[in-house]
């Protein structure tokens, strides 16, 4: 296996910024990562790259046919509105204790999504 270069780059400083955003969300509102942490780490990459490309961490799970002015109009700024008014989180990244998908984490490590990372070849 290689070594993960877990050096604090502009990069994984947003990706660091965005994993620890999304483990206070999800101990705040009582949610669970993805029984799958992979689901997880590639979420959070994608929020991460939406934030150093845009700004502003969009659900990466979706199609937009205007990047830049959904993060304008902020519906799926994450945490989106379906996630905050319903806790219905499209990318499973918050997921429910009764949903089949939830695991029992609410932390990830940073060198595991590093990991994911590499072996995505991102």
């Amino acid at each position: 296996m290689t070594s993960v270069n877990t050096d604090k780059t502009d990069s994984n400083k947003v990706l660091d910024a965005m994993k620890h955003f999304s483990e206070q969300y999800a101990k705040r509102t009582g949610t669970y990562f993805c029984s799958d942490l992979s689901v997880t780490a590639v979420v959070i990459e994608g929020l991460a790259k939406h934030k150093e490309e845009l700004g502003s961490p969009l659900c990466p799970c979706r199609h937009y046919e205007d990047k830049e002015a959904e993060v304008k109009n902020s519906y799926w700024n994450c945490p989106c509105v379906p996630m905050r008014e319903r806790k219905d989180c499209h990318c499973m990244l918050f997921i429910t204790p009764d949903n089949e998908f939830a695991g029992d984490q609410q932390d990830i490590e940073l060198d595991y999504i590093l990991e994911v990372r590499e072996k995505m070849g991102s």
